[in-house]
């Protein structure tokens, strides 16, 4: 699978790039042997990124308080929240009994405050009789959140999923109509109604519906592992629950459905309870895995 697997030095400059390090007690990276250095990782330890991650089949992965395992291909699949703690540990254990651990801090951001007014204000508070509607969909969503695809999608990295000028980001504190909400978690596309929207990785459709109350047309597909893309405010869902996309296939259109106050696509990333920023997974590139 990995004849030699090296981990190299920390490139600060460039966090999304970074590959993890060992700690001191283990070889400098150009002593690491195969068995001194059973895997390899992409991804900084930075808010919000995901951290992509190859060994022998069977290795389970702990950061923090989540635990993934290699895939048959020896893929895992790992992810930071938006607020993670200061510092978190990478435990790693072979099947054959071995374990590596390390240290990082975990490197924190500064976000933005973006202040939206013109948004339905029925989506910002909604009136009594949408709360049951607001708790079926919510009972649906995270449902839907709790699949676990066998498949790697994510090993081939990602595209983005539309094209459009890019109006919100990651991490947002967002204020809605003078009111103050949850954060953005997610990648704004805006572009005109009916602009296609593609897989940006290959995947299994978890959830498909043409109406949430908050995100219009939804549409969620899991990459594997559970890292599963959310597509807010479609205006078209082409695809329904259990089907399987390759990357850059089209899935619908955008819209302006939900909590919106205009056409474009809300692109969002959640691995188990954490949200990963899309932008830091576009750059990611697993190839150097292989």
């Amino acid at each position: 699978m990995i004849s030699t697997l090296v981990l190299l030095a920390l490139q600060s400059g460039d966090p999304i790039a970074d590959v993890l390090v060992r700690d001191a007690e283990y070889p400098v990276a150009e002593e690491a042997t195969e068995a001194a250095a059973p895997y390899a990782c992409i991804g900084g330890f930075i808010e919000g990124a995901a951290i992509i991650c190859r060994s022998e089949p069977g290795t389970v992965m702990t950061l923090g308080d989540q635990s993934a395992t290699a895939d048959e291909q020896g893929w895992i699949i790992l992810g930071l929240d938006r607020d993670s703690e200061a510092e978190m540990t990478l435990s790693v254990q072979l099947p054959g009994g071995a374990e590596f651990r390390e240290t990082r801090p975990i490197e924190q951001r500064e976000y933005d405050i973006q202040r939206i007014d013109g948004v339905p204000q029925r989506t910002v508070t909604p009136p009594e009789e949408a709360l049951a509607l607001i708790r079926e969909q919510s009972r649906m969503k995270a449902a839907a959140y709790t699949s676990f695809w066998t498949g790697a999608g994510f090993a081939a990295g990602f595209v983005a999923p539309a094209e459009g000028i890019i109006s919100g980001v990651y991490g947002s504190q967002r204020f809605y109509n003078g009111e103050p909400r949850r954060p953005h978690y997610g990648l704004d596309y805006a572009n005109d109604a009916g602009t296609p929207v593609y897989a940006p990785a290959d995947g299994v459709v978890t959830l498909a519906h043409p109406d949430m109350y908050y995100e219009g047309g939804l549409i969620f597909i899991d990459h594997g592992q559970g890292f599963t893309s959310a597509f807010l405010h479609l205006g078209a869902v082409q695809v329904e629950v259990g089907d399987v996309v390759a990357q850059g296939d089209q899935i619908g259109e955008i819209g302006s459905g939900g909590r919106a106050t205009g056409a474009h696509l809300d692109w969002r990333i959640k691995w188990r309870d954490r949200y990963i920023d899309p932008a830091l997974v576009l750059e990611l590139d697993p190839a150097s895995l292989r």
